[in-house]
């Protein structure tokens, strides 16, 4: 039985946020799932140019939230961290853009 647990695949968990700060007070859960699912929305992001993150502990917390629902507090400073990153490599592409 314990060969079975450790054959077991674990399923990717993806959860999308959205977060508009003339309308939202914080980001909001716009999407989530696993397996197949998650890798369809973890797809379509890419497709979109949507940046993708990994951070398995972040994912943990947002999974429990329900879609169209504000983070939750505890969650703000990753959350924070991420969009920090996303705006940082957004600029640095359109920047890359208008030089060419």
């Amino acid at each position: 039985m314990a060969d079975e647990e450790n054959t077991k695949k674990v399923l990717p968990v993806a959860v999308a946020l959205k977060y508009d700060r003339t309308k939202e007070p914080a980001p909001k859960v716009v999407a989530k799932g696993k397996g197949l699912i998650a890798e369809n929305i973890i797809k379509v992001a890419l497709e979109h140019g949507i940046t993708v993150r990994e951070d398995a502990n972040l994912v943990e917390i947002l999974d429990k939230i329900d879609i169209d629902s504000i983070i939750p507090l505890e969650a703000y400073s990753a959350v924070a961290e991420i969009l920090n990153y996303v705006y940082k490599a957004n600029a640095t592409a359109k920047s890359r853009k208008n030089k060419v």
